[in-house]
């Protein structure tokens, strides 16, 4: 993908402001996605209810994937592609994809502790919500969210980055 090396985060604030982002766009469309399924299907309200689960989900988001996950997800895309070897696109995806492996059953079981009510059957409430919710994650993050912040993210650090030279 041409040009892909400019969109991606290329300092630690950076990496802030992108997993800030990321975090936002993801975490939202998974409470959308849980409270529909909650309720039996998609409705108007959703998209304000689901405002108020963020308040507490994407900060978790974005304190696991800061101190945890990006670096453990960059680790297991990096063991069948190479930088430098492979297409950028390549390596976005097997990071994207090794994102989505690790955060969505941590963040699954953050939403069952919190919000499932499940006493003894927390393994088992916990492992279906995972089980439903990943394959969501996985196709929001590859042909929607990682797309939309990535073009996003890349605009402004073009932007921004032509003012301050």
């Amino acid at each position: 993908m041409k040009g892909e090396e400019s969109v991606l985060p290329q300092n630690k604030f950076q990496d802030v402001i992108f997993t800030i982002f990321m975090a936002f766009v993801m975490v939202y469309a998974m409470i959308c996605y849980n409270i529909s399924l909650n309720v039996g299907g998609m409705q108007n309200f959703v998209f304000v209810a689901a405002f108020k689960e963020m308040l507490i989900m994407w900060p978790i988001a974005i304190v696991l994937e800061l101190l945890f996950v990006g670096k453990l997800a960059q680790k297991l895309a990096f063991r069948f592609v190479t930088p430098g070897k492979d297409p950028m696109i390549m390596i976005v995806l097997a990071i994207s994809a090794m994102s989505v492996c690790l955060m969505c059953p941590l963040m699954s079981l953050v939403a069952t502790i919190l919000f499932k009510n499940a006493g003894l059957e927390f393994v088992a409430v916990w492992l279906q919500t995972t089980v439903f919710n990943f394959p969501m994650a996985l196709c929001w993050q590859i042909f929607f969210a990682g797309p939309l912040v990535r073009n996003v993210f890349g605009f402004f650090v073009k932007t921004f980055g032509k003012k301050n030279k």
